[in-house]
């Protein structure tokens, strides 16, 4: 139990920067624009926001997007809103015209938006090798969403490269695309772990064991704080996905060095 914790507090120093770094790619380097029936639905439900593209006393950020203090104090500039900071100036709107983005909020919709569409698939998949015999271990279904979860960092990389390290705004389908991926890692693991502390536990300590898989996932979000605070130092962001990535592959190598060994204990207790 132990082992697979280490592993899953890894996951989630990841998993959970959705409402840290990759709001912040959402809101600074997203493009969010939306337009014609989409805007109306947008608006009719109060899912997008309105700013005018005129100069004006704002908040002052330097070219990563980092707000700029003063004893303190937050530094104030004439210029346009910050959104169009990184819009290219052959689609920046024209002066005065008011535009509609989506707000940056609604990003943390796009994980349970996937877990409702995947989570279907992914039990029919593993019925259909159920009937092969084909099934892997619950440990050897860990250790792939691992390894999945490790790949949506990447697809960020790439989304820091299609858009010149944030110069340009980047599609929406990258972030989207990112969460997707990451989204099978979770059902690949996050079910997968609370089975195996239910079926490895020791019946008298079953209840003390689920609580040290939540402990791990306190301490996995907590780590996942820790790691967020060290966006702005990256001048370019491809580093810290990088840095993800890193995490979760330590952690995949880590459980594929102890597969052999966790099904061998699961076979023993007669699960699988």
């Amino acid at each position: 139990m132990l082992a697979i914790f280490a592993v899953v507090v890894l996951f989630w120093a990841v998993f959970k920067q959705n409402g840290t770094a990759l709001n912040t790619w959402a809101d600074r380097y997203t493009n969010r624009e939306v337009t014609g029936t989409a805007q109306k639905v947008f608006d009719k439900f109060n899912f997008a926001q309105s700013i005018t593209y005129k100069q004006d006393s704002v908040a002052k950020y330097d070219a990563q997007f980092r707000l700029q203090k003063e004893d303190g104090n937050v530094v104030k500039e004439l210029n346009y809103p910050v959104y169009f900071k990184n819009v290219p100036e052959n689609k920046k709107p024209a002066e005065g015209e008011t535009v509609s983005l989506w707000a940056t909020n609604l990003s943390q919709s796009i994980n349970p938006g996937w877990v409702i569409l995947l989570t279907p698939l992914i039990v029919a998949f593993f019925s259909w090798l159920r009937r092969k015999n084909k099934e892997p271990s619950t440990a050897t279904k860990i250790a792939f969403g691992l390894f999945i979860s490790g790949l949506s960092a990447l697809v960020m990389v790439g989304a820091v490269y299609a858009s010149n390290n944030g110069g340009e705004k980047a599609s929406v389908l990258w972030l989207i695309t990112s969460y997707g991926v990451v989204t099978v890692g979770e059902l690949l693991l996050s079910p997968m772990g609370l089975s195996l502390v239910s079926k490895l536990s020791p019946v008298r300590i079953t209840s003390l064991m689920m609580g040290g898989w939540f402990l791990a996932t306190s301490i996995g979000n907590k780590l996942s704080g820790v790691l967020s605070t060290m966006w702005d130092t990256y001048s370019h962001k491809a580093g810290f996905f990088w840095l993800n990535f890193g995490l979760l592959m330590v952690a995949t190598i880590m459980c594929f060095a102890m597969l052999k060994w966790l099904n061998k204990i699961m076979k023993e207790k007669g699960v699988s």
